[in-house]
């Protein structure tokens, strides 16, 4: 149960006067009653249902996710937040809906077929990996693009000169001169440009009908699908109910992407009388385009699915209004997400079966919960921030940030007047090694004081809001995976899709360990001592997002900004 008033105004006294003795600065009283509801407690009772087994490890489209999503509008409404989406009948509801295709591909299906000077040559899965939410089969001549990437601002173009209407397009992973801290892409980090849909969408924008992905043949680092594998190790291993592939039924992304290895790149090159080797040196060394339509070169790239089937998840989100009238339209965002791995039978080796749960207690049960409790934390306190914060727990992430790419299409409130996002995805463990990271990233050796936050070289204000407030808390801040090439951290979690719509947006999160997407990551892992800190620091921080008279200011490209001063 939740402290009285009394027993919380004891609290303040004790957490003041601790404050002080240890170097913090304490908080001031008119936020001190939301602060000090935010227990330690609390979480672990709500973390303690969201990620047991009684929700069956909370895959979306199936029962446990349902009642995960239901229990966070039950606690919205508890919390006295306003419903900030309407239902089928167009009544207030907590409910957005979130319309999906789930579909299982046929692999045995899979062909891309190049045909060239009367000659046919044939690649199949899993040499080449495709899958989309209906059948594909398209035909087009072959155009090479480089990085795939259009940055006005940077006068950068890899589709300038050619003509990709009708085509399918070749084109390489990340962005040019990624190993030079001086490049203009954000030198060692990435920005928005070298994630896979955006140039998806920048190929369909320009005409194309089909993507081609290739690792980079001079690259430094593991393909992604390497280190997709990587990931993918501890929920696939020995699972005989496969994972569910889902899509958004109304996306915006039209058309088909298929993954192919360097040696099936160079095959299609072969008639260009150049390596893509050669053409990447080329690219990087002036960020030059050596786009060029593939001479002779037909595609045929077909896929099928076995089964598909039209269902409904939900974003979750309440609304606390602004106490401001002249600044209520505007809003400050604090998301999570409620969905994990769920639940599948498991074959031992002695042929035995036995049911094992992702019960994803970190991921991202700690996010749900958190969002949870600071919806409570702000209903504690008597005065509220001028902006209206909405708090959403988004759908169906694992999937592929479904839910937040959903909202950012059909958003509940204006995305213009929208300020920053909070977003947590991962706040409740301490930073350890694991298979995912080993090699690639530095971890720190105590990490139990430590927050990691991504997105900030997008808003240095934001970030600079966040370092005032941790003032309060005193936790340890790091920026180091915003240089970060290899994990795509950038792009992994549901702050993103904002972000490509010019929105400050942080995620908040504790790192990898080696329980992540494992059905060890459990409860009883949890560091609750750290994650009441965050959730604290989070509290501060958008409170004064909502309150401020300057919200943090968007940085389109880093790299340019940074040159400037």
């Amino acid at each position: 149960m939740r402290l009285s008033l009394h027993p919380l105004q004891i609290v303040s006294i004790l957490l003041v006067a601790n404050a002080a003795s240890i170097g913090q600065q304490p908080v001031t009283t008119r936020l001190q009653a939301g602060f000090n509801a935010i227990q330690e407690s609390d979480l672990r009772t709500n973390l303690t249902f969201v990620a047991g087994d009684g929700l069956q490890g909370r895959m979306s489209l199936q029962p446990g996710d349902d009642a995960s999503a239901e229990w966070v509008a039950s606690e919205f409404a508890k919390a006295g937040l306003k419903p900030a989406s309407t239902d089928a009948a167009g009544k207030p509801s907590f409910m957005q809906a979130v319309p999906l295709v789930e579909y299982k591909p046929d692999t045995s299906a899979t062909l891309l077929t190049l045909s060239r000077s009367g000659n046919e040559q044939q690649w199949h899965a899993p040499v080449i990996s495709s899958s989309f939410r209906h059948d594909i089969d398209v035909s087009g001549g072959l155009v090479y693009v480089g990085y795939g990437i259009t940055a006005p601002e940077l006068n950068y173009d890899d589709y300038a000169g050619v003509d990709v209407h009708g085509k399918i397009v070749l084109l390489m992973e990340h962005e040019p001169q990624e190993d030079d801290p001086k490049s203009i892409f954000n030198g060692t980090g990435n920005t928005r440009y070298a994630t896979t849909r955006v140039k998806i969408l920048n190929a369909q924008r320009h005409g194309a009908v089909a993507v081609l992905l290739t690792p980079e043949p001079n690259s430094k680092h593991i393909p992604t699908a390497t280190r997709l594998a990587n990931v993918l190790a501890g929920v696939t291993a020995k699972r005989l109910t496969p994972l569910p592939l889902q899509a958004i039924a109304d996306d915006e992304v039209q058309i088909p992407l298929a993954t192919i290895p360097l040696t099936v790149a160079e095959t299609l090159l072969s008639s260009s009388n150049v390596t893509a080797k050669e053409l990447q040196t080329a690219i990087d060394r002036n960020l030059r385009s050596q786009s060029c339509e593939i001479a002779g070169a037909q595609l045929h790239l077909q896929t099928k699915n076995l089964s598909t089937r039209n269902a409904t998840t939900y974003n979750v989100a309440g609304l606390l209004p602004g106490s401001d009238p002249s600044l209520t339209a505007e809003t400050v965002i604090v998301s999570g997400h409620h969905d994990h791995n769920g639940a599948s039978e498991v074959e031992e080796q002695n042929g035995q079966h036995h049911l094992d749960i992702w019960h994803g207690a970190d991921d991202n049960g700690s996010g749900t919960v958190g969002v949870v409790e600071l919806a409570h934390a702000f209903a504690a306190n008597s005065a509220k921030p001028k902006r209206s914060i909405l708090f959403v727990v988004f759908a169906s992430e694992e999937r592929g940030l479904l839910g937040s790419y959903y909202m950012a299409q059909h958003p509940l409130r204006p995305l213009a007047t929208t300020r920053a996002i909070v977003n947590f995805d991962m706040i409740g463990r301490d930073e350890k090694a694991s298979p995912q990271t080993d090699g690639i990233i530095e971890i720190p050796t105590d990490t139990t004081n430590r927050l990691n936050l991504i997105g900030t070289l997008y808003s240095p204000d934001f970030l600079h809001i966040i370092e005032r407030e941790d003032k309060h808390v005193g936790l340890t801040l790091d920026d180091r995976f915003e240089r970060d090439t290899v994990l795509g951290i950038f792009f992994r979690s549901d702050q993103f899709p904002f972000i490509l719509h010019d929105i400050p947006a942080l995620w908040f999160f504790t790192g990898f360990h080696p329980d992540y997407h494992h059905v060890t990551d459990t409860v009883d892992k949890i560091d609750f001592v750290k994650m009441t800190k965050i959730v604290r620091l989070s509290y501060l921080t958008l409170f004064n997002l909502a309150d401020t008279s300057q919200p943090p200011k968007f940085i389109a490209n880093p790299a340019l900004a940074q040159k400037s001063h």
